[in-house]
This record gives C-alpha cells, structure tokens and sequence, in this order.
C-alpha cells in the first residue's frame, strides 16, 4: 500500500535538495529520519516533514498500516519555475539573478514479507 506526499514550489535549488533525497532513497522510514535529524543542509528538515506527512497519508488511508515497515519507495526533486531578479552592476549594466524552486514528492511503501 503506497503513500504519497508532495511539496510544491520550495525556494532551494533542486541540485542542493537532490543531495539531500540521495541519502534516504530505500532506506526505512525510522532510519532515514534519523539521518535527516543530523545532516547538516537546509533542505533536510524539509524533506523529514515531507516524510511525516506521507507517513500520516498512510495511516489515515489505511489504519492498520504499521509504521515501522515502511520504507522511501521513491524520491522525487523536479525542478519548478524560476524567479527572475535583476541586481545592479556596474556602468549602468543589470545582470539576471535566478531564483530556483523545486517540487519534492516522496511515495513510501510497506516491506513485503
């Protein structure tokens, strides 16, 4: 039984989350927060909170779901539309600033035994 969370339009780099869903694609739920706890990038809390909601997505739609088999099927970090900004350079010029946003989505899944 597969459960689903999804964030949209997160300010971070899909590049720098990226590095951050690596480290926990597979792994078990309670292993894998544990992992986040301690990584020291940005985009770890963020990618924990996502892994709670998508296990409280799996406990609702089904009650008899025990968290402890559950595991990060897949993690996804596609990248979502960019803020243009323009910052004053010198001799009257503007260069383009790129604010990258991404879209995370993670599926857990129960070990089969």
């Amino acid at each position: 039984m597969e459960s689903r969370a999804s964030l949209k339009f997160v300010r971070m780099a899909p590049r720098k989350a990226r590095l951050v869903a690596d480290l926990v694609r597979g792994k078990d739920v309670s292993k894998a927060l544990d992992l986040l706890q301690f990584a020291e990038k940005r985009s770890a809390p963020i990618v924990s909170a996502l892994i709670r909601s998508a296990m409280a997505n799996a406990s609702s739609k089904d009650a008899g779901v025990d968290a402890d088999r559950l595991y990060v099927k897949t993690i996804t970090v596609d990248q979502g539309p960019t803020l243009r900004r323009w910052t004053p350079r010198a001799m009257g010029r503007a260069t383009r600033i790129n604010k990258k946003t991404s879209h995370i989505v993670v599926v857990l899944d129960e070990h089969r035994a």
